[in-house]
């Protein structure tokens, strides 16, 4: 059985018959690392399924500074989303930390498939659920935790963070600087 075909029948059940209507308007690409998949400002018409390797999703602020809003590993769905439902250009960008495996998918034919298919709607809607959670998550995360317990909760959802993701990408995803965050690991590894 096709290993992406069972990714998708874990979120909800598709048919094979659905499975091959996704797989008309996907391409499989690979992807060098450093390239932005979503530019900022760009009017995007694709989401991407990673197979492998890390993306990462930042803001750029008018002077220049980035901001880390989330990491991508495998199997994990990758887009520009409210650019994408509103038809406008994206507010972040989107770009592979390490080489990368995806499937590039047509999101408004995957919308078009989904006014016909309940199947390929329920796996839509279960796939924007988890991605509410994840959200509502760190949201609580920033808002809650201290810097310290936000590195913790990242190497509880990535275990191996700090050998996938450069130290400054981590400290900014946390909201921090590598300064911090090295001070951080020092007394960790103390105690």
């Amino acid at each position: 059985m096709n290993r992406n075909f069972s990714f998708l029948n874990s979120i909800t059940d598709i048919s094979e018959e659905t499975f091959e209507k996704i797989k008309a308007i996907s391409e499989f690409k690979r992807v060098d690392a450093g390239v932005q998949i979503v530019q900022h400002g760009e009017n995007s018409s694709k989401v991407y399924m990673l197979v492998s390797g890390i993306v990462r999703c930042y803001l750029n602020t008018e002077d220049g500074k980035e901001f880390n809003k989330s990491f991508y590993l495998p199997v994990s769905f990758v887009a520009s989303l409210t650019a994408l439902m509103k038809k406008k250009p994206s507010m972040f960008v989107f770009e592979t930390l390490t080489d990368c495996k995806l499937y590039e998918i047509d999101y408004y034919k995957l919308m078009n498939l989904c006014e016909d298919n309940i199947n390929l709607k329920n796996l839509y809607n279960k796939i924007l659920e988890s991605l509410y959670v994840k959200y509502e998550n760190r949201l609580v995360e920033l808002i809650s935790l201290d810097a310290k317990k936000r590195y913790l909760e990242l190497r509880k959802q990535i275990p191996s963070v700090d050998e996938l993701i450069p130290q400054y990408h981590i400290a900014s995803y946390l909201g921090i600087t590598a300064v911090q965050l090295s001070r951080i690991r020092k007394k960790m590894e103390r105690h």
